[in-house]
């Protein structure tokens, strides 16, 4: 007669609290540098600027020195200003026209030509592209400039005496920066083109699908996770613009192309009202957070 015995439960072995501590300390050693540096010149500005937002400070002045804390002061003005109104409607259109249709339909279109292209072809495209990519903001602007003057390459080709700059400067500076800003949508969609399966695409040539209905029902959706992301950080880039219109137009004439960031920067630097270029400056951070949300959900909208 044999007696059945109840396995052993399981020996488990805890590592001991200090072998922990020692194995997070590694990990966090080689990262305090960085977390220092990060703390000090991203987190500290940013918790600076929103403390400041809520203040009087300016640069000059007895409030310079004894600034004193005005609540929500600073964004009700702020909201109540025709002057903002008109900047955060002109950003508005800047980001839509340049980054939205421009960047990311020209780098669209620029990848989608060099698909099936000799290497010799696309290196050359490539090349004048992201040439203009890494060009300064003060240097493109200057190449603007000479472009679109009355005296410039524009008028000269057209045969006309037309002040661009003056009599159309948000398209001007629209263009300048679909110009400059392109190489960035032509390099991630030609990475997202070059993953999406040739078999598929001949499969459906096969079947009759035109260039057209091979785009729009093969291409575009197994690449849709890189034109939401594209579109993001194009956003982002050109919500915050500043130093190209600053040298090309200057936000003029008048405040024709005072972008928003154009109009925080006069507030803050010219008028050295600290605070209320700060409040501007938080609000500007919102929106970027907020197209950060808004393209996010419908990343994860699409893969639900």
């Amino acid at each position: 007669m044999t007696v059945a015995t109840a396995p052993a439960p399981p020996v488990t072995s805890t590592p001991p609290s200090g072998s922990s501590r020692r194995g997070v300390l590694r990990w966090l050693l080689p990262l305090g540098p960085a977390i220092v540096l990060l703390a000090l010149f991203l987190a500290g500005p940013i918790l600076w600027s929103v403390y400041v937002a809520f203040t009087n400070e300016t640069l000059t002045g007895s409030a310079s020195v004894n600034s004193q804390f005005v609540g929500v002061a600073n964004f009700t003005r702020l909201f109540n200003d025709p002057n903002f109104i008109n900047s955060f409607v002109l950003t508005f259109v800047f980001v839509i026209g340049s980054a939205v249709i421009g960047q990311n339909t020209l780098g669209l279109l620029i990848a989608l030509l060099q698909r099936g292209r000799g290497r010799v072809t696309r290196s050359v495209v490539n090349g004048v592209v992201i040439a203009a990519w890494v060009v300064p903001e003060v240097v493109a602007a200057a190449c603007w400039f000479s472009f679109l003057a009355e005296e410039g390459t524009l008028n000269s080709v057209l045969g006309i005496s037309q002040e661009w700059l003056y009599t159309a400067p948000m398209l001007a500076v629209i263009l300048a920066n679909v110009w400059r800003g392109t190489a960035f949508s032509m390099l991630v969609y030609s990475a997202a083109l070059s993953e999406v399966p040739k078999d598929l695409v001949e499969a459906a040539a096969v079947d009759g699908a035109g260039p057209g209905r091979r785009l729009l029902h093969i291409t575009l959706p197994l690449i849709r996770r890189s034109i939401m992301a594209n579109l993001m950080l194009i956003t982002l880039q050109t919500l915050a613009s500043f130093g190209l219109i600053y040298a090309l137009t200057g936000g003029g004439p008048g405040t024709a192309s005072q972008t928003t960031p154009l109009y925080m920067y006069e507030q803050a630097f010219r008028y050295f009202e600290i605070g209320y270029g700060s409040a501007i400056a938080l609000v500007m951070l919102v929106i970027g957070a907020l197209f950060s949300l808004i393209y996010l959900r419908l990343i994860k909208v699409e893969d639900a």
